[in-house]
């Protein structure tokens, strides 16, 4: 055996034998199931971003609330990572969840060329609702829903897991309107954009998503959102209570007892 190789040995030996895993430098084992934190080094026009989701822990927030919710039967990896402008989202190849830093700093410039002051608070918001819509298709995935695969049908129904989510926090709404918030500034950055469906993005367009969130707060709640009352939002009600109704009724297999 190899030098570095016996060096490998012996520590592994060691922490798989150790009272203190943390003192012998042994790092634990991640979770063999359910939604699993991880960060990677940013490069280097990451770094305010990657350093503003450490020390928000919002990934890790995130995940404690899925996992409190649900029970996954494998491990969903969720890693805060530079992207190169690819763009967060999920790999059911690997069952993990890139949280891109790049769009972050997007993010953060929309708000704060918007609104002129820093934009810590929107940009928690956005996150979270973009780590919930993610989980979506991980969940979507797992439960093989019948929306798999198709496109439109499959980001429709990870946004509104985002929405069963934060609606079940009591600011879920406060961050439900500001990603719908981002989603306007974003259309409002690229005037020239046709606001007709990209055949090459599966998503709704930018002003459909953000209505769209708009709605399901209306809709959860009427009468505490009266300045969201409009007559193409009558039907809302009913919107969300189809869209809880259905997840609640889709997630059955994973629901942990609450």
């Amino acid at each position: 055996m190899t030098l570095p190789r016996l060096r490998t040995a012996l520590v592994s030996a060691v922490c798989a034998t150790t009272l203190f895993p943390a003192l012998a430098g042994c790092q634990p084992a991640p979770p063999d199931r359910g939604f699993v934190p991880r960060h990677e080094e940013p490069a280097e026009a990451d770094r305010d971003s990657a350093g503003f989701l450490k020390r928000s822990q919002l990934v890790e927030r995130v995940t404690a609330d899925l996992n409190a919710y649900l029970d996954v039967p494998y491990r969903i990896t969720v890693v805060a990572r530079s992207c190169a402008g690819e763009g967060s989202g999920y790999d059911p190849g690997t069952h993990r969840i890139e949280l891109c830093y790049d769009d972050l700093t997007e993010d953060r410039h929309l708000f704060e060329e918007a609104d002129g002051r820093p934009a810590d608070e929107a940009l928690s918001e956005v996150v979270r609702e973009t780590l919930h819509h993610e989980a979506g298709h991980a969940l979507v995935d797992a439960l093989d829903l019948p929306v798999r695969d198709r496109g439109r049908a499959e980001e429709d129904a990870a946004d509104r897991f985002a929405q069963l989510m934060l609606l079940r926090d009591p600011r879920g709404d406060h961050a439900l309107l500001t990603a719908a918030r981002a989603y306007d500034l974003a259309a409002a950055a690229d005037p020239a954009r046709d606001p007709a469906p990209d055949p090459d993005d599966d998503h709704a367009p930018d002003p459909a998503r953000a209505e769209s969130h708009r709605c399901a707060v209306y809709g959860a709640a009427p009468a505490r959102h009266p300045d969201l009352a409009t007559p193409p939002r009558a039907d809302c009600p009913r919107t969300w209570t189809a869209t809880r109704d259905t997840w609640t009724a889709d997630l059955a297999p994973l629901l942990k007892r609450q």
